[in-house]
């Protein structure tokens, strides 16, 4: 039986509160730029809200990948 490794799950967790905090930091950030779309930082505050949304999900596979490794093995 094998043990799991709890520095690569420790990082795997360190990961996953990234990813939680881009999760709600992303579709806030997104929603104050289309609320302001006369504003004439509009397109970069939606592009900056559209790469954190993908930044989540990025994140969320590359944690939870890292998370089973720390559980299972390669």
């Amino acid at each position: 039986m094998r043990r799991t490794d709890r520095k690569s799950l420790l990082k795997s967790l360190k990961y996953f509160a990234y990813t939680v905090i881009l999760m709600f930091a992303a579709p806030v950030i997104i929603y104050e730029a289309f609320k302001n779309q006369g504003h004439p930082f509009y397109w970069p505050i939606l592009i900056i809200g559209l790469l954190a949304g993908i930044g989540a999900i990025v994140m969320a596979f590359i944690s939870l990948r890292m998370m089973m490794k720390s559980f299972f093995g390669d």
